[in-house]
């Protein structure tokens, strides 16, 4: 059957879209594992691309794929095209239409397990369209290689060339569990937090904490010997829980094992300074209605689901 024009049309697309895909993940496996197709069928697309252009894109071996003076000069163009004919699509089928598509995000260890997965849940229910890749870890993903939408990040973002929004600050506290204490009274100054044992979160502290106080901004600084040092905050609360130490971490974490009284909350008009998370995606000409969506669900989320609203109280 011959194909219509807008037919022809749109099968060009998609052998630009794959093109564009197989440069920037920088293999065929990749790109295949990056649009859901096989191997087989990327190295079809590109082989059809290269017929129709009259022209070699890429060479190939066993360890390496290259560019050709042709393939760089397509796929400055390619990435134009595709980019133009993605936004064409998102303006004329307008801003209320309902999103459709994969969106693939990184999201940190144990909140992306934990206080992400309610939201993402009734964000999904609300667009059953749009499928998840929901990728824990820590850090700023390679976003452009690994075909990633957006991240969300605990910490700074040091990399200039991405859009980074705040979300929230993560607020920090210090938590033991009651038989580290052996009876005790609870510890009334911060200088005495250093006599007891602690674990550590690599990430943030490992040999000393510097804790704020609430209520004058005064800040102290104290040196501490860690017998376990993890860079997983569950690990950290798995670790208090069972006695190994002081810990401070976020306060989403320890609430509730704070008000089943299985922690303490340690000084609790101190704490440690709060992280800032931001929402975080690299730059471009359009966004697709399913990642707007996205983003708006994170930021009207993130305030009560990192705890700052609704604290433990001093």
């Amino acid at each position: 059957m011959q194909k219509t024009p807008a037919t022809a049309a749109a099968d060009r697309i998609e052998l630009l879209q794959t093109f564009v895909r197989i440069v920037e993940a920088g293999s065929l496996s990749a790109a295949a594992q990056q649009i859901g197709a096989t191997q087989p069928t990327v190295s079809r697309r590109l082989q059809a691309l290269e017929r129709s252009l009259g022209v070699k894109l890429l060479q190939r071996s066993t360890h390496a794929m290259n560019l050709t003076e042709d393939g760089e000069r397509c796929y400055e163009r390619a990435k134009d095209m595709v980019a133009h004919w993605e936004a064409l699509q998102s303006d004329l089928r307008g801003s209320h239409e309902d999103p459709e598509g994969t969106l693939r995000v990184v999201a940190p260890h144990a909140f992306g397990q934990h206080q992400l997965l309610g939201p993402l849940a009734a964000f999904l229910r609300r667009h059953p369209r749009v499928r998840v890749e929901w990728m824990l870890r820590d850090g700023t993903p390679d976003f452009i290689t690994e075909n990633i939408d957006c991240a969300i990040q605990v910490g700074e973002v040091t990399d200039p060339s991405v859009i980074a929004i705040k979300l929230a600050d993560v607020p920090r506290i210090v938590a033991v569990a009651p038989s580290v204490l052996g009876g005790a009274a609870p510890p009334k100054d911060v200088e005495a937090l250093a006599s007891l044992p602690w674990v550590a979160l690599s990430m943030y502290y490992r040999d000393e904490v510097e804790l704020r106080c609430l209520r004058s901004g005064e800040q102290r600084r104290i040196a501490i010997r860690p017998q376990m040092t993890t860079d997983s905050l569950y690990a950290l609360r798995n670790a208090a829980l069972l006695g190994l130490g002081v810990c401070v971490a976020s306060a989403w974490a320890l609430r509730e094992d704070i008000a089943r009284g299985d922690l303490v909350h340690l000084l609790p008009t101190w704490q440690a300074s709060p992280l800032p998370m931001y929402l975080v995606y690299p730059p471009a000409r359009f966004y697709p209605v399913r990642l707007r969506r996205f983003l708006d669900m994170v930021r009207e989320a993130m305030p009560e689901t990192v705890g700052e609203r609704g604290l433990i109280e001093p």
